[in-house]
């Protein structure tokens, strides 16, 4: 992960890992079978942390839905999500999806379960059945949308307000 942050899909080689990790190329080859596998298993790592992420604070919100909803959304804007090592991470393997069927599979995958789950918080909260999808697919904008650019240009805006003008959208669902 730390190779795909700093030099990106092109610059993730076999080699390049092995040296980040201090072991032999051939024991990377032999544990992953070569790079593709090996950025296909950082992806679910990633994809697998942040979900530990998020519903660690889900879980600390109580029982209450609107919390447990709010919750959800607010740790996107803190660490260990809201981190520029994480988005390089993230562009890099974005950046493969968009050429390999089988990553770009991982992605939907991933960002399937991910508005799946604000669906189930979203239903808890009283959201129409027929209106889910498209509030998952709002709140999921509105948070890849504010994430990115706190990662990006973090003297723009604070997490706390991101944290804010997420909650309003929330509000007005």
């Amino acid at each position: 992960m730390r190779v795909l942050a700093e030099r990106g899909a092109a610059g993730a080689s076999v080699r390049m890992i092995a040296a980040a990790a201090h072991v032999s190329p051939g024991l990377v080859t032999h544990h992953f079978g070569g790079v593709d596998r090996l950025v296909a298993a950082s992806y679910d790592h990633v994809a697998a942390q942040v979900e530990a992420a998020l519903e660690a604070a889900v879980d600390a919100a109580g029982t209450e839905p609107r919390a447990r909803l709010g919750a959800y959304v607010a740790a996107n804007f803190a660490a260990p999500i809201a981190d520029p090592a994480l988005l390089a991470t993230w562009l890099a393997l974005w950046s493969l999806a968009r050429g390999d069927p089988a990553m770009l599979g991982r992605h939907e995958q991933h960002y399937a379960a991910f508005r799946a789950r604000l669906e189930a918080l979203l239903a808890d909260c009283g959201v129409a059945a027929e209106r889910l999808r498209l509030a998952a697919i709002g709140v999921t904008a509105l948070v890849d949308g504010l994430w990115l650019e706190l990662c990006l240009s973090p003297d723009s805006f604070s997490a706390e307000e991101a944290r804010r003008i997420a909650a309003e959208y929330l509000a007005g669902l």
